[in-house]
């Protein structure tokens, strides 16, 4: 969900993604006057995880519907339980439908 934004502060745009109940959010950044040429690779990945089935088919279809294209996986592993998507960059997130489980 688009948390927030900003045009030309200092020369820098961007947007904040998030949700309101979380303590984070990602937040992307574009410079016009010094743009970077994207270099992706295959494993450069952010990794989602939706427990929730109903939400995280939810998550897919935003995804697909904003223009990321669904690709396969480089390590199966992401395509057991979840589904890779490339933005227009060319990098890649994984939207997992399980709950994390950290150390």
């Amino acid at each position: 969900m688009r948390l927030a934004g900003f045009t030309d502060h200092a020369g820098f745009s961007g947007i904040m993604l998030g949700r309101d109940d979380l303590p984070w959010h990602l937040e992307f950044t574009v410079c016009v006057d010094h743009p970077v040429t994207p270099s992706p690779g295959d494993e450069d990945l952010l990794v989602l995880y939706y427990p929730d089935h109903a939400e995280w088919q939810q998550v897919c279809r935003t995804l697909e519907t904003v223009g990321f294209t669904r690709v396969r996986a480089f390590n199966p592993y992401w395509d057991v339980n979840g589904r890779t998507y490339r933005d227009h960059d060319g990098y890649r997130v994984v939207i997992q439908n399980r709950a994390w489980r950290g150390d």
